[in-house]
């Protein structure tokens, strides 16, 4: 598996421009075969960190090279990012734990 994490800073006042180029772009992502999840949080300092999950090295790939994705890149560089970080990193070792719900 592979694990993207995308950090970022918008520039003060492009939000809805933003959101609504993201929106546009999101669907597009999810149907890239080899996409698995994703998940967008916001911290208190404003910083946006994006966590995307693809099967292979190939399918995150495909995406970077993705026409719609190439457009989106280049419009955050130019109008909407004041900074980012990208960080592509190889799973190592997974684990996980759930608890069953007991009903009363």
């Amino acid at each position: 598996m592979i694990v993207v994490v995308f950090r970022s800073r918008l520039q003060p006042g492009v939000e809805k421009t933003y959101t609504e180029t993201a929106q546009s772009v999101v669907p597009a992502a999810m149907e890239v075969p080899g996409y698995i999840s994703h998940k967008v949080f916001t911290a208190e300092d404003g910083e946006r960190v994006t966590i995307v999950e693809y099967e292979s090295e190939d399918a995150m790939k495909d995406w970077a090279r993705d026409p719609r994705h190439v457009a989106a890149k280049r419009l955050g560089r130019q109008d909407f990012y004041a900074d980012y970080k990208v960080q592509i990193c190889s799973l190592l070792r997974e684990r996980s734990f759930k608890r069953e719900t007991v009903e009363v």
